[in-house]
Protein backbone atom coordinates (compact mmCIF):
# COMPACT_ATOMS: atom_id res chain seq x y z
CA UNK A 1 0.00 0.00 0.00
CA UNK A 2 2.58 2.48 1.00
CA UNK A 3 4.21 1.96 -2.40
CA UNK A 4 1.19 2.52 -4.56
CA UNK A 5 0.59 5.64 -2.65
CA UNK A 6 4.17 6.95 -2.93
CA UNK A 7 3.54 6.30 -6.59
CA UNK A 8 0.12 8.32 -6.89
CA UNK A 9 2.32 11.09 -5.01
CA UNK A 10 4.52 10.76 -7.66
CA UNK A 11 1.91 11.52 -10.05
CA UNK A 12 0.73 14.40 -8.51
CA UNK A 13 3.31 16.25 -7.59
CA UNK A 14 4.92 15.86 -11.61
CA UNK A 15 1.45 17.18 -13.08
CA UNK A 16 1.59 20.32 -10.54
CA UNK A 17 5.53 20.40 -11.36
CA UNK A 18 4.17 21.01 -15.19
CA UNK A 19 1.34 22.77 -15.09
CA UNK A 20 3.70 25.96 -12.97
CA UNK A 21 5.78 25.26 -15.55
CA UNK A 22 3.56 25.70 -18.26
CA UNK A 23 2.72 29.50 -16.81
CA UNK A 24 6.24 30.56 -17.70
CA UNK A 25 5.83 29.26 -21.58
CA UNK A 26 9.39 26.63 -21.00
CA UNK A 27 10.04 23.89 -23.44
CA UNK A 28 8.95 20.39 -22.94
CA UNK A 29 12.60 19.22 -21.85
CA UNK A 30 12.48 22.23 -18.85
CA UNK A 31 9.12 21.40 -18.25
CA UNK A 32 9.27 17.53 -17.63
CA UNK A 33 12.35 18.09 -15.92
CA UNK A 34 10.85 20.47 -13.10
CA UNK A 35 7.96 18.01 -13.17
CA UNK A 36 10.27 15.49 -12.10
CA UNK A 37 12.31 17.66 -9.75
CA UNK A 38 9.04 18.56 -8.23
CA UNK A 39 8.06 14.83 -7.70
CA UNK A 40 11.24 13.62 -6.47
CA UNK A 41 12.88 16.63 -4.75
CA UNK A 42 11.06 16.03 -1.45
CA UNK A 43 11.86 12.28 -1.21
CA UNK A 44 15.26 12.66 -1.97
CA UNK A 45 15.61 15.46 0.71
CA UNK A 46 14.00 13.05 3.42
CA UNK A 47 15.89 10.30 2.14
CA UNK A 48 19.60 12.45 2.61
CA UNK A 49 18.57 13.57 6.07
CA UNK A 50 17.90 9.71 6.96
CA UNK A 51 21.56 8.60 5.47
CA UNK A 52 18.90 6.05 3.57
CA UNK A 53 20.97 4.75 0.99
CA UNK A 54 20.31 4.43 -2.06
CA UNK A 55 17.90 7.07 -2.74
CA UNK A 56 14.59 5.83 -3.04
CA UNK A 57 14.61 6.62 -6.88
CA UNK A 58 17.94 4.87 -7.45
CA UNK A 59 16.94 1.99 -5.63
CA UNK A 60 13.23 1.52 -8.09
CA UNK A 61 13.67 3.55 -11.45
CA UNK A 62 9.78 2.84 -11.74
CA UNK A 63 9.29 5.80 -9.47
CA UNK A 64 11.94 8.15 -12.01
CA UNK A 65 10.02 7.13 -15.06
CA UNK A 66 6.46 7.42 -13.65
CA UNK A 67 6.94 10.71 -13.22
CA UNK A 68 8.88 11.29 -16.33
CA UNK A 69 5.66 9.78 -17.96
CA UNK A 70 2.71 11.51 -15.85
CA UNK A 71 4.78 15.35 -17.02
CA UNK A 72 5.11 14.13 -20.62
CA UNK A 73 1.51 13.07 -20.55
CA UNK A 74 0.47 16.46 -18.57
CA UNK A 75 1.98 18.38 -20.84
CA UNK A 76 -0.62 17.30 -23.87
CA UNK A 77 -3.61 16.74 -22.10
CA UNK A 78 -3.19 20.19 -19.61
CA UNK A 79 -3.95 22.97 -21.87
CA UNK A 80 -7.39 21.82 -23.08
CA UNK A 81 -8.16 21.86 -19.23
CA UNK A 82 -10.48 25.30 -17.88
CA UNK A 83 -9.38 26.41 -14.75
CA UNK A 84 -6.49 25.27 -14.06
CA UNK A 85 -5.74 27.26 -11.41
CA UNK A 86 -8.03 25.24 -9.25
CA UNK A 87 -6.69 21.85 -10.39
CA UNK A 88 -3.04 23.08 -9.53
CA UNK A 89 -3.87 23.70 -5.86
CA UNK A 90 -6.41 20.59 -5.47
CA UNK A 91 -3.49 18.21 -6.81
CA UNK A 92 -0.83 19.93 -5.06
CA UNK A 93 -3.05 19.19 -1.49
CA UNK A 94 -3.26 15.73 -2.76
CA UNK A 95 0.14 14.90 -3.31
CA UNK A 96 1.25 16.99 -0.47
CA UNK A 97 -0.91 14.74 1.76
CA UNK A 98 0.50 11.06 0.00
CA UNK A 99 4.39 12.48 0.54
CA UNK A 100 3.64 13.84 4.21
CA UNK A 101 2.29 10.30 5.11
CA UNK A 102 4.18 7.97 3.12
CA UNK A 103 7.64 9.90 4.42
CA UNK A 104 6.67 9.28 7.79
CA UNK A 105 5.85 5.41 7.19
CA UNK A 106 9.69 5.03 5.49
CA UNK A 107 10.86 6.89 8.57
CA UNK A 108 9.06 4.77 11.02
CA UNK A 109 10.53 1.45 8.66
CA UNK A 110 14.10 3.12 9.74
CA UNK A 111 13.74 2.74 13.46
CA UNK A 112 13.28 6.55 13.74
CA UNK A 113 11.15 7.54 16.50
CA UNK A 114 7.65 9.35 16.31
CA UNK A 115 9.17 13.17 16.64
CA UNK A 116 11.58 12.53 13.38
CA UNK A 117 8.68 10.75 11.57
CA UNK A 118 6.64 13.81 11.62
CA UNK A 119 9.47 16.03 11.04
CA UNK A 120 10.40 14.24 8.10
CA UNK A 121 6.66 13.81 6.87
CA UNK A 122 6.30 17.70 6.73
CA UNK A 123 9.60 17.98 5.77
CA UNK A 124 8.94 15.72 2.57
CA UNK A 125 5.20 16.86 1.86
CA UNK A 126 6.26 20.63 2.02
CA UNK A 127 9.84 20.52 -0.26
CA UNK A 128 8.81 19.17 -3.51
CA UNK A 129 6.06 22.30 -3.96
CA UNK A 130 8.33 24.52 -2.89
CA UNK A 131 11.68 23.47 -5.37
CA UNK A 132 8.55 23.71 -7.81
CA UNK A 133 7.77 27.18 -7.05
CA UNK A 134 10.97 29.02 -6.46
CA UNK A 135 12.17 27.30 -9.89
CA UNK A 136 9.38 28.85 -11.83
CA UNK A 137 9.73 32.16 -9.51
CA UNK A 138 6.32 32.09 -8.11
CA UNK A 139 5.56 32.63 -4.77
CA UNK A 140 5.89 29.52 -3.05
CA UNK A 141 2.67 27.94 -1.27
CA UNK A 142 4.20 27.88 1.92
CA UNK A 143 4.56 31.52 2.33
CA UNK A 144 0.72 32.31 1.55
CA UNK A 145 -1.70 33.83 3.67
CA UNK A 146 -3.88 30.39 3.75
CA UNK A 147 -2.42 27.55 5.78
CA UNK A 148 -0.29 25.25 3.92
CA UNK A 149 2.50 24.01 6.35
CA UNK A 150 0.33 23.45 8.98
CA UNK A 151 -2.29 21.17 7.86
CA UNK A 152 0.31 18.79 6.93
CA UNK A 153 1.80 18.78 10.53
CA UNK A 154 -1.66 17.88 12.05
CA UNK A 155 -2.28 15.30 9.74
CA UNK A 156 1.21 14.01 10.94
CA UNK A 157 0.85 14.83 14.36
CA UNK A 158 -2.75 12.63 14.04
CA UNK A 159 -0.97 9.56 12.24
CA UNK A 160 1.82 9.39 14.72
CA UNK A 161 -0.59 9.35 17.73
CA UNK A 162 -3.02 6.81 15.73
CA UNK A 163 -0.45 4.58 14.72
CA UNK A 164 1.53 4.55 18.76
CA UNK A 165 -2.03 3.92 20.50
CA UNK A 166 -4.14 1.63 18.16
CA UNK A 167 -1.66 -0.19 16.24
CA UNK A 168 -4.44 -2.83 14.97
CA UNK A 169 -6.14 0.31 13.13
CA UNK A 170 -5.51 0.35 10.12
CA UNK A 171 -6.81 3.11 8.44
CA UNK A 172 -4.40 5.59 10.31
CA UNK A 173 -2.27 6.34 7.21
CA UNK A 174 -5.92 7.34 5.56
CA UNK A 175 -7.37 9.46 8.55
CA UNK A 176 -3.92 11.09 7.98
CA UNK A 177 -4.14 12.06 4.67
CA UNK A 178 -7.95 12.83 4.99
CA UNK A 179 -6.92 15.77 8.06
CA UNK A 180 -4.12 17.23 5.52
CA UNK A 181 -6.61 17.38 2.67
CA UNK A 182 -9.81 18.94 4.54
CA UNK A 183 -7.53 21.30 6.32
CA UNK A 184 -5.87 22.56 3.65
CA UNK A 185 -9.35 22.88 1.64
CA UNK A 186 -10.74 24.68 4.30
CA UNK A 187 -8.12 27.06 5.03
CA UNK A 188 -8.49 27.83 0.86
CA UNK A 189 -12.30 28.63 0.22
CA UNK A 190 -12.60 30.11 4.11
CA UNK A 191 -9.02 32.11 3.73
CA UNK A 192 -8.34 30.36 7.16
CA UNK A 193 -5.05 31.86 8.57
CA UNK A 194 -3.07 32.48 12.37
CA UNK A 195 -4.61 35.24 14.15
CA UNK A 196 -3.09 38.60 13.87
CA UNK A 197 -1.00 38.00 17.54
CA UNK A 198 0.89 34.83 15.69
CA UNK A 199 2.37 36.43 13.04
CA UNK A 200 5.27 38.80 12.71
CA UNK A 201 4.00 42.45 11.04
CA UNK A 202 7.20 44.60 9.91
CA UNK A 203 5.08 47.17 8.86
CA UNK A 204 3.97 47.76 12.96
CA UNK A 205 7.63 47.63 14.23
CA UNK A 206 8.45 50.67 11.31
CA UNK A 207 5.55 52.45 12.40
Amino acid sequence: MVYYLGMLGIVAFSVTGVIAAGKRNMDIFSIVLLGVVTALGGGTIRDMILDSRPVFWIADLTYLWVAIIAAIATFFCVRSVSRILKLFIYIDTFGMALFTITAMQKALSLGNNYTVSVLMGLITGISGGMLRDVLTGRMPLLLGREFYATPALLGAILYALLDQFTPGFNSAWLCGVATIISFRLLAIHYNLYYPRWLTYNCDEDQG
